[in-house]
């Protein structure tokens, strides 16, 4: 974790207006979010760099992020949903947009007007929307997705084989994409990612050739030979770590910050919140902040007396937080900061540069991906430029 110590800096401000009732703010830096996305560019080499949108943007606002993606030159986006789809054409009526989900029985009137592309995982899925582009009277566009050791979504290698077999059926399809997905592309030495890249080779071999995709936002960083046509970077775009135990090269995109409810002081001996786990050694002043697990911030960021826990920042001081984290609320020992700095309103930083995703959810022993799709929509959002 982020030890708790005095830094040079001070914690950045929104520099929009912000409502004096918002109780929580998660800054989205959307130049840092550019930044990230041209890195990853640069990265991909020959290959196209997607952008992956699901989840209302890992949490981050589906419209603000895919218009500074575009921006930034980003041309593909990957949702899970049909109707997060419909949203991003919303906003982006250029775009080439796939649906990771594929295609539910007869949904597929659904994807009309609205030119989205299912990432087919399935024969029968091949069949229908074979059968509704002949219904309509031209080749509809799709990606097929192949298993190559997941066993999630994705065709089996008999279906593959099944596939090839009937080239009539791929006739009636536009397929622009040929796909898979890595299950252990965060773990660079892990040797199942060389075997699905040969795995993923051989099965698309047998299908007509079609611009091919396997990296994610960790396969991007386990070389070229991962990269094929195209990468989909997802977490690394918002900031996150792609590979367990190696430096993060991107930058931060997200910072959360709430505002102090209420100060008190409490003698030694004394216990804060739920359950009384955390009892303070001295004369303490606490301050309860108004974010909890209903914003998103997870409740196994809990401290009990004895551990040493996540920290926020008060400008340039840090606050540890101390107790159980409730569905409203977090507390903090703000004794160390110069009493003029804390009142009602105070901003408290618990989640940026100094603390990062990555340290909160190695703490909870989870992943950046969560805790950033829990955000919930009563934190005020703050996009900077």
């Amino acid at each position: 974790m982020t030890p708790a110590r005095k830094h040079a800096r001070s914690a950045p401000r929104p520099r929009a207006p912000v409502p004096l009732s918002a109780r929580a703010i998660l800054t989205v830096d959307l130049a840092a979010l550019r930044a990230n996305w041209a890195r990853l560019n640069q990265t991909s080499g020959r290959a196209e760099c997607a952008g992956v949108i699901k989840a209302d943007a890992y949490g981050l606002g589906l419209a603000p992020i895919a218009r500074a993606l575009t921006n930034e030159g980003c041309k593909t986006f990957f949702v899970a949903t049909v109707d997060e789809g419909r949203a991003a054409r919303e906003v982006q009526p250029g775009a080439t947009i796939y649906v990771l989900d594929g295609l539910l029985p007869g949904a597929e009137a659904h994807y009309a007007g609205f030119d989205l592309r299912p990432v087919l995982s399935g024969l029968a899925e091949v069949r229908d929307w074979a059968a509704y582009g002949r219904a309509r009277g031209h080749r509809l566009p799709a990606a097929i997705h192949i298993d190559t050791g997941i066993n999630r979504l994705g065709m089996p290698d008999y279906e593959v084989e099944l596939l090839a077999a009937e080239p009539g059926l791929l006739d009636a399809i536009d397929v622009t994409l040929v796909m898979s997905h890595l299950a252990c592309a965060d773990e660079p030495k892990n040797p199942m990612n060389a075997v699905q890249r040969d795995r993923f080779e051989t099965l698309r071999a047998k299908l007509p050739p079609a611009p091919a995709s396997l990296a994610n936002s960790g396969g991007m960083f386990l070389g070229p030979a991962y990269h094929f046509d195209l990468v989909r970077p997802g977490i690394a775009l918002y900031g996150g770590r792609a590979h367990e135990g190696a430096p993060n090269p991107m930058q931060t995109v997200v910072r959360l910050a709430a505002r102090i409810l209420q100060v008190r002081e409490v003698p030694p001996g004394a216990t804060i919140g739920y359950g009384a786990t955390y009892k303070v050694a001295r004369h303490s002043r606490i301050a309860t902040i108004g974010c909890g697990y209903a914003d998103g911030f997870l409740r196994a960021l809990s401290v009990a007396t004895g551990e040493a826990g996540p920290v926020g920042y008060v400008d340039d001081y840090p606050v540890p937080i101390v107790g159980r984290v409730s569905m409203d609320f977090i507390t903090v020992d703000v004794t160390d900061v110069p009493a003029e700095l804390i009142h009602r309103g105070t901003w408290v930083e618990v989640m940026g540069e100094r603390v990062t995703v990555d340290d909160l959810t190695d703490r909870a022993g989870t992943i950046g991906y969560e805790l950033l799709s829990r955000l919930s929509s009563r934190v005020y959002r703050v996009y900077e430029e």
